[in-house]
C-alpha cells in the first residue's frame, strides 16, 4: 500500500503535461546538486555520492528523451547534457565542490528557462 506522499507524487507525475514533467526534473536534478553541493561543502563526501549518482541518472534521461531534430537547438542541448553527465561524473569521483557547484549554476539556468517556456504554454492555452 501507497503512503499518501507518495500517492500524491503518483498522480502529480500521471497527470502533468510534458512540460511539467520537464520541469518537475529539472527540480529533482537541482535538489540533487544542491543536496551534494552542501554535503561537500560540509565535509561529508560519502553523503554526495547517492545525490550525485541521481543528478547522472537524470541528465542521462534528460537527453536520451530529448528529440534533436525536433528544433534547432536540440543538438546543442544535447552537447550540453554530454557534458553536464561528464562533470557530474568527475565531481562524483573527485568529490569536488566546484565541478558540482558549477553544474548546478548550469541546472539552476536551465531549469529557470524551461519553468519560463512552460508558463508560457500554459498561459498561450489558457
Amino acid at each position: 500500500m501507497m503512503n499518501p506522499r507518495d500517492t500524491y507524487l503518483a498522480a502529480t507525475v500521471s497527470t502533468a503535461t510534458p512540460s511539467q514533467l520537464l520541469v518537475m526534473l529539472y527540480d529533482r536534478l537541482t535538489l540533487d546538486l544542491q543536496r551534494a553541493s552542501d554535503a561537500l561543502r560540509d565535509g561529508r563526501p560519502s553523503a554526495a555520492h547517492e545525490p550525485l549518482l541521481h543528478a547522472q541518472e537524470i541528465v542521462l534521461e534528460l537527453n536520451a528523451s530529448l528529440k534533436v531534430d525536433a528544433w534547432e537547438g536540440a543538438a546543442n542541448l544535447a552537447s550540453l547534457y554530454d557534458y553536464l553527465h561528464s562533470e557530474l561524473v568527475k565531481a562524483n569521483l573527485a568529490k569536488d565542490p566546484t565541478i558540482t557547484d558549477f553544474c548546478l549554476h548550469v541546472v539552476s539556468n536551465l531549469r529557470d528557462t524551461w519553468r519560463d517556456a512552460a508558463g508560457s504554454l500554459l498561459a498561450a492555452s489558457a
